[in-house]
């Protein structure tokens, strides 16, 4: 029996999940980093946290005896992702990066893009006051020391540690609609959005209620993918690259 080992958390990585298990002669493993409070589960079998950089990666895959990984990490995910490379290489294991495609502008979109969370939030307050954070926990602490601006915090889960007074912490989880969004950018006053090319309908909305009320976007660009990894836009086209390895 085959194994395919699937880095997941995303969208894509349980419509990967759900697409492969029960397969004959495959077992499917779904790893979750762990770093959300309720997560979403795949169908098949599911482990919760960390390896332990890409030495223990590459023992766990040698130790359960993996045939193929799937990074169906999220875009923004390179530390994992560079982990998977690594441990790929050293056991031999075929890897396959399934991204989904990152946003794009079209007409009436003001981006302003940038290459870090940091470049990002030396934009602040000059080009905006009334900030709408949709950055993922992880990031918000880079904007903690900004001067002049009142944030909006989106998340998941709550960040740590408390956030500053300027930031007010909105709890939700998307898929969201272009009325809500704009609905809730005009609630709050919010004059700028600050987001990450995620990528992803569920998110998109945003983008669309940013567009009709001309707000400004400050977008941060992805990270690349690590070097000579293969990397596929669908589902499809990961089960097509399963079925090839035979």
């Amino acid at each position: 029996m085959r194994h395919l080992l699937i880095l997941g958390g995303t969208t894509e990585g349980r419509a990967l999940a759900a697409a492969v298990d029960g397969r004959p002669s495959l077992r499917v493993t779904s790893s979750l980093a762990g770093r959300t409070a309720q997560p979403r589960l795949p169908a098949g079998e599911v482990r919760i946290g960390g390896f332990g950089g890409p030495d223990g990666l590459a023992h766990w895959l040698r130790e359960q005896r993996v045939d193929a990984v799937i990074d169906a990490t999220h875009p923004f995910a390179a530390g994992i992702s560079q982990n998977a490379a690594l441990a790929a290489a050293a056991t031999g294991v075929p890897l396959l990066a399934l991204r989904r495609p990152g946003f794009t502008p079209v007409d009436g979109d003001r981006w302003l893009p940038v290459p870090s969370l940091a470049a990002a939030a030396d934009l602040l307050p000059c080009r905006g006051e009334r900030v709408f954070l949709t950055i993922g926990r992880q990031g918000i602490a880079s904007f903690a020391h900004v001067v002049g601006a009142h944030f909006l915090a989106r998340s998941v889960d709550p960040p740590e540690p408390p956030l500053p007074p300027s930031f007010e912490l909105l709890l939700d989880r998307g898929p969201f609609t272009i009325h809500g969004e704009e609905a809730l950018l005009r609630a709050h006053d919010i004059d700028i959005l600050v987001t990450k090319d995620s990528g992803g309908a569920a998110t998109a909305p945003k983008l669309a209620a940013a567009r009709g009320l001309q707000l400004p976007v400050v977008i941060v660009e992805r990270p690349p993918v690590p070097d000579g990894l293969p990397v596929v836009p669908d589902v499809a086209g990961a089960v097509h690259w399963l079925e090839q390895l035979g």
